[in-house]
Parts: C-alpha cells; sequence; structure tokens
C-alpha cells in the first residue's frame, strides 16, 4: 500500500513539473512570436496582390499572420486551418524565406509548420477540424463565447474587413448568410456537421497548418 501511495505520488510529481515545463515554453514561444519581426518584403507581396490597400490595412494582414502563428502554437501539433485568404497569402511569402521560415518554425513551435493546401488533406474533415480548432482557439484569446459570438475573431473578420476578392467571408447571422458566405455559429458547434448553414465547405483558406 505505501508503494502504491509513493507511486501515485511520484507520478503526481511529474506530471505537476511536465505542466510546468510546458506552460513555460508556452509563453517563451508566445513571446517569441509576437516579437518576431517579418521581412518587408511580404509586405510588399500583400500590396502587389491587394493593391486596393492601405499601409494600416497591410500591417493588419501581418498582424493577422501573428494571430494564426499563435494559435497554432497553442495547437501543438493539431491542424488548425487558416481562416483567411489574405493573410494566407503572407504566410505563403513568408515560407519562400525557407532558412528564415525554418529558424522561425523552431522557435515557434518546436517543429516546423507545413502549409498544408485543404484540398491536399486526407480527407475532408480534417480540414473541417482544423476550422473548428481555428474558431474555438480565436475566441479563447479574444475572449469571445464560440457557441453564441457577439464577434468576429480578427481571423475570421479581416478578409470581408479589407474587402478581399474570393476571400473567406463569415457572418454571425446564420439567416442572412449568403451562397457565397460562412455561418460562424456552424463553426463553433451549434449545428455540428459540415452541411450546416449555407455553405457545406470547411472554411479552410488553402494553407492549413500542420507538423511533422
Amino acid at each position: 500500500m505505501k508503494n502504491l501511495i509513493a507511486c501515485v505520488v511520484l507520478l503526481s510529481g511529474f506530471v505537476f513539473i511536465y505542466r510546468l515545463l510546458k506552460g513555460s515554453a508556452l509563453i517563451r514561444r508566445q513571446k517569441f512570436i509576437q516579437g518576431f519581426i517579418f521581412p518587408q518584403t511580404i509586405k510588399k507581396k500583400i500590396y502587389e496582390a491587394y493593391p486596393h490597400l492601405t499601409e494600416s490595412e497591410v500591417n493588419e494582414v501581418v498582424r493577422g499572420l501573428k494571430e494564426y502563428f499563435h494559435l497554432c502554437n497553442l495547437a501543438g501539433k493539431e491542424f488548425v486551418s487558416m481562416p483567411s485568404q489574405v493573410v494566407d497569402l503572407a504566410w505563403h511569402e513568408f515560407i519562400l524565406f525557407t532558412s528564415l521560415y525554418r529558424t522561425f518554425c523552431n522557435k515557434a513551435f518546436g517543429r516546423f509548420l507545413h502549409h498544408v493546401p485543404a484540398e491536399a488533406m486526407r480527407t475532408p474533415t480534417i480540414a473541417q477540424k482544423g476550422i473548428k480548432k481555428a474558431w474555438r482557439l480565436s475566441c479563447r484569446r479574444e475572449k469571445i463565447n464560440p457557441e453564441i459570438p457577439i464577434k468576429l475573431p480578427i481571423l475570421f473578420a479581416i478578409d470581408a474587413k479589407l474587402k478581399i476578392a474570393n476571400g473567406f467571408y463569415y457572418t454571425l447571422n446564420c439567416k442572412g448568410t449568403d451562397a457565397t458566405g460562412f455561418c460562424a455559429s456552424d463553426i463553433g458547434g451549434s449545428c455540428g456537421g459540415s452541411g450546416c448553414g449555407t455553405h457545406s465547405d470547411s472554411g479552410c483558406s488553402s494553407g492549413c497548418g500542420g507538423g511533422d
């Protein structure tokens, strides 16, 4: 009996230390992501693709990319779909700096973050789960109730806000969603299926994050 109690205490100690170290690494990586400065070329490419954007709006896209990386940090090795076309462009341009991107990934996530096209997923449900993961983590970071949202998180609002052509537009009002829109509460789980609302797509942009 004493040996069993000792084992339980020892195991509890290991679990506590593991969680402590994991939390410390999470915070350290969060600070690294927040303080990271992206290559200026990324902004130039955003301007070229979307010439209607102002300087402040391009900066908002770059902040959106950091926000996506924060979600990936929180998600660990789980897939996190990219909810925005314009932020996805910024991510893709960052990847072209191959050496810098690899170094960034190692410090930000402890692994390489792949850019996986949604259509290349093994099954459609992977992208669907990824967008739900992005939604819930975004809501957690912005203190939004994912089941009954009163506003859209930045990554789910930015394409519509910046009037991105062929972007992903989300709405809080499911009844008013048109054929090209995505219903936020469906993603949040109140409906629960890939065919909920007015759109059967996952709402995932071309890129979804995944590890080795």
